[in-house]
């Protein structure tokens, strides 16, 4: 299986859609990931009411999954209600929503104050079997692993929107932090994990990328650069 990990800079407004349609499109794999909010930006604060899309809006991303399996993050107003979402689109349908459950708010983080929360983890079945998806400050609190063990995935996708904080000499403690939860993860849940994290400025946040894909034994299969624009494709056994 070919999994394409896109670390990108998404744009804080809408036009983010078309441009991953159109990368969509081109693409050769047989999944492509985004990160987290990659169609709105993450900064969204009070544009969310403006941003957040609804799932008819999407029906361009519906049309390029025929092709290829898409997980993407995005903002997304269900019956008014607006949460972070993960989508995996496939096959011309949206076959899966995970709503962020862990909203983070402290620090520079005010998620809790604009998004409503989701409620809990679940598995779904894709073509290459079953999946599910986490956002962000889902893996850092303990219940994660332990729930999803239970639902024994064969691959777990990670999108995350992650600033870069506790700068070193030659490393990057946020960066050694998502290390060990990704490890973790791997190792207890007996499952693949691919993490995508964006990079990019806004408003004085700066993202740090390091996307990765690591084996069931906690092996990382690939590690993309800290704070550039990458698109890297991964050879992954299924």
């Amino acid at each position: 299986m070919k999994i394409t990990l896109v670390q990108n800079a998404p744009k804080l407004n809408r036009t983010n859609l078309d441009t991953i349609v159109a990368q969509v499109l081109t693409c050769k794999s047989d999944i492509i990931v985004f990160s987290e909010l990659s169609l709105n930006g993450y900064l969204l604060q009070d544009k969310l009411l403006e941003d957040a899309f609804r799932v008819d809006e999407l029906s361009s991303l519906c049309d390029a999954s025929k092709t290829v399996d898409i997980v993407v993050g995005s903002a997304i107003n269900i019956d008014d209600e607006y949460f972070n979402c993960a989508l995996y689109f496939s096959k011309g349908e949206l076959l899966s929503i995970h709503k962020k459950v862990h909203l983070p708010n402290y620090g520079m983080f005010e998620e809790a104050r604009y998004f409503a929360s989701g409620e809990k983890f679940e598995t779904f079945t894709s073509y290459y079997g079953e999946v599910a998806m986490l956002v962000c400050e889902d893996l850092w609190h303990p219940n994660t692993a332990a729930e999803l063990y239970a639902k024994k995935p064969k691959i777990v996708y990670v999108l995350a929107a992650s600033p870069a904080r506790g700068f070193e000499d030659d490393s990057l403690d946020i960066q050694e932090q998502w290390i060990a939860l990704l490890k973790s993860l791997a190792l207890h849940c007996d499952t693949k994990v691919v993490f995508v994290n964006r990079v990019g400025f806004e408003d004085g946040l700066g993202f740090w990328g390091g996307s990765c894909v690591l084996d069931k034994n906690a092996k990382i299969l690939e590690q993309l650069p800290l704070f550039d624009c990458v698109t890297k494709t991964v050879e992954v056994k299924i």
